[in-house]
């Protein structure tokens, strides 16, 4: 039986395991599909502690990873947890088809890309839709081309920002009439001579002129009612996330929108259960938090196995 079982390798769950592991409870880690999380979407790391210059968002989780496998973590890679049953103890996880019972689990299982909800964006995803820069903004088929992000947060900024190193220029289509990122990184979008904001407007149908590729979206301007097109080779979509929770649903308290909310310590109200990053916190989602709430949830789980031996 394990003692510990950690649900995601992104910054909360990696961080976990690198002080399960220094506590020599020799923590299972669960990469789930996207080893690394969603940092490793991210070409360059500017606000992470003790990286002056910056570092790149996959290399930041490789050396995470690395430092949890140096105390004794064990990364189990591409597995995911099929099912749970947590209404006794040891708790219970089927993972792969396969049943493992671990005496504390943590849920580090991030956050997922939000979608616009249209027919025709599922229709061409990967064929030009795509929500993520950095993995395919390189690719020939974007090269000299218009672009068109989707958003106004830091993420969307940071998207259009890195596009403009492949783009002719990029479109930033946003549904108010100023950006909600942070303002370093509003400036620096704004002044860019490749990147145009398109103020109070909506994507409404991506098209594809019967290619089966993008070629451009269709935008309503939501104050005039206006609608027009811009022509495009891809469009990206930066418009949030919503939590990887729906395995939890009915067993591990959340919110409406699936946040699940912990309580003192990164607890859930499942006891031997604890939760950090991305999937619970829906204020702040950054790097450094979602590590601070890992090493929380690590501690707390520390403590609980204590208990549980007096």
């Amino acid at each position: 039986m394990e003692k510990v079982v950690i649900i995601g390798s992104g910054c909360a769950g990696l961080t976990a395991a690198i002080y399960t592991a220094r506590a020599s409870l020799e923590p299972l880690v669960l990469t789930g599909a996207m080893p690394g999380g969603l940092l490793t979407t991210t070409s360059i790391v500017e606000n992470y502690p003790g990286f002056a210059k910056g570092i790149d968002g996959t290399e930041l989780m490789m050396e995470m990873q690395q430092q949890a496998e140096r105390f004794g973590a064990r990364i189990q890679f591409g597995s995911a947890v099929d099912a749970i049953d947590f209404s006794g103890s040891p708790l219970k996880l089927t993972v792969d088809g396969n049943e493992v019972e671990t005496q504390t689990v943590v849920i580090a299982s991030g956050a997922g890309h939000r979608h616009l909800g249209l027919e025709s964006e599922a229709k061409l995803e990967k064929k030009g839709v795509t929500y993520c820069a950095t993995c395919d903004g390189a690719l020939p088929m974007f090269r000299d081309q218009p672009l068109v992000v989707v958003g106004g947060g830091d993420s969307a900024c940071e998207e259009a920002t890195y596009l403009t190193r492949f783009a002719s220029n990029v479109y930033l289509v946003h549904r108010r009439d100023e950006l909600r990122a942070s303002k370093i990184m509003a400036e620096r979008t704004l002044t860019h001579e490749k990147i145009e904001p398109v103020w109070n407007s909506e994507v409404t149908e991506v098209l594809d002129a019967g290619q089966d590729k993008v070629t451009g979206v269709k935008v309503r301007n939501n104050q005039t009612g206006d609608e027009s097109t811009l022509d495009c080779a891809g469009l990206f979509i930066a418009i949030g996330h919503v939590p990887n929770t729906q395995l939890f649903r009915g067993v591990i308290d959340m919110d409406d929108a699936g946040y699940i909310l912990p309580k003192r310590g990164q607890e859930t109200n499942v006891a031997g259960v604890f939760v950090a990053g991305d999937c619970s916190d829906h204020v702040y989602r950054q790097a450094v938090t979602a590590a601070g709430q890992g090493c929380a949830a690590a501690i707390e789980a520390e403590r609980y196995l204590a208990s549980l031996d007096q």
